[in-house]
């Protein structure tokens, strides 16, 4: 684990992620003996320089016990009052155990809006570092009570990634109640083995992980490879390992672990390239041929017409879209310098022939390489 030490090195900046089935219980409630375990790690690192952001989950999980419901609402509007029951008594929870500490907590809630809109994103990044001179541990969540379909992030793992990369984390720890990811289910193959260290994201890595979802969570393994993903292409660390254990944080805050440690790109993004590759919304996309797909991901290539086969959705000039292989997979995102009806005109065309084609000719790059950010493997 020395790659991990160097990592944590002094005035380390982390998010912890802490699950649902860590923290709340159907019939029960909020495990305060868990917030307490927390606030007693947490505030023991800060108080040694460090600053800590934490993306708690566990509203709704608190609201289905207040209520005395059966199970997890299953709609939207039920899932809001849930929430909206749940969020207070959460986070007097966490108020409490950390004023035992002596130290100061405050409440972010977040929708997806917040990142899409670039405007909203700056002001939420510009809040963090004001809130973390004074000493403050932010406790984020899902804005659940507001947060339709349609500005929903769906979950805390991904909602983490996103909160590392906006206040630009060296490391995000996600707490859950597995102890890493497995070369197989464990509660299938009690041969499977823990992967202490994930050096790259590879497609066999992200087949390990299983739909895992539990009665009070949402997620699983896919959601936090998906996590994982955002993190180290962004040069941010990402462990996950089990929350149950009381000293999980103190073993990880001292550079010694059990779980899976997955490492940083050392191509770390900046801000903006963080935004257009994890954080904006793609308006649509295109398909391109194995050719531009070569030249995107081993040659650092700018988006060329001529590789374009197919465009897909209504988007302008300057949004985001997304590039897809022939096998429809996902290996870049980037801002485009055409619309989507000018792309379906030139689309297979070189790059001399666009101003003919348009009568004019504001680009030879679909994408330039400095708006471009990959996401697929650079083997191909």
């Amino acid at each position: 684990m020395h790659r991990f030490k160097s990592i944590l090195r002094s005035q380390n900046k982390i998010v912890v992620k802490i699950g649902t089935n860590l923290l709340a219980d159907k019939v029960k409630g909020i495990n305060l003996d868990r917030i307490n375990e927390i606030a007693r790690s947490v505030a023991r690192f800060t108080a040694q320089g460090n600053q800590v952001a934490i993306v708690s989950s566990g509203a709704i999980g608190a609201g289905v016990a207040a209520l005395g419901l059966k199970e997890r609402p299953k709609t939207i509007p039920e899932k809001q009052a849930t929430a909206a029951i749940g969020q207070p008594l959460l986070m007097e929870a966490y108020e409490h155990a950390f004023r035992k500490q002596g130290c100061t907590i405050a409440q972010i809630l977040l929708t997806k809006d917040d990142f899409v809109n670039r405007a909203r994103y700056l002001n939420a990044k510009n809040t963090f570092p004001v809130l973390f001179e004074q000493g403050v541990v932010p406790i984020i969540n899902e804005n659940d009570t507001v947060a339709v379909e349609e500005i929903k992030l769906g979950d805390n793992d991904n909602l983490s990634a996103m909160v590392a990369n906006l206040i630009g984390a060296d490391l995000l720890v996600i707490l859950s109640d597995i102890d890493g990811l497995f070369s197989d289910d464990p509660a299938k193959n009690h041969e499977a083995e823990l992967i202490p260290v994930v050096e790259r994201l590879t497609p066999q890595i992200e087949r390990l992980a299983k739909s895992s979802k539990s009665e009070l969570s949402t997620g699983g393994m896919i959601t936090k490879i998906q996590a994982a993903k955002r993190c180290v292409s962004a040069g941010i660390a990402m462990i996950i390992a089990n929350g149950k254990n009381q000293n999980a944080l103190d073993d990880i805050f001292s550079g010694t672990f059990n779980g899976t440690l997955f490492l940083p790109s050392d191509n770390k993004l900046n801000m903006r390239k963080k935004w257009i590759g994890f954080v904006s919304s793609a308006k649509g996309y295109v398909r391109v041929d194995d050719g531009a797909k070569n030249a995107l991901l081993k040659r650092n290539k700018s988006l060329l017409p001529s590789g374009i086969v197919e465009v897909h959705g209504e988007f302008k000039v300057n949004e985001t879209i997304s590039i897809l292989d022939l096998d429809s997979n996902v290996i870049a995102k980037g801002v485009t310098g055409y619309s989507s009806t000018d792309l379906g005109r030139i689309k297979g065309k070189k790059t001399g022939e666009i101003e003919v084609i348009l009568n004019r000719k504001s680009h030879d790059e679909v994408i330039h390489r400095n708006n471009l950010v990959l996401i697929g493997e650079p083997t191909c």
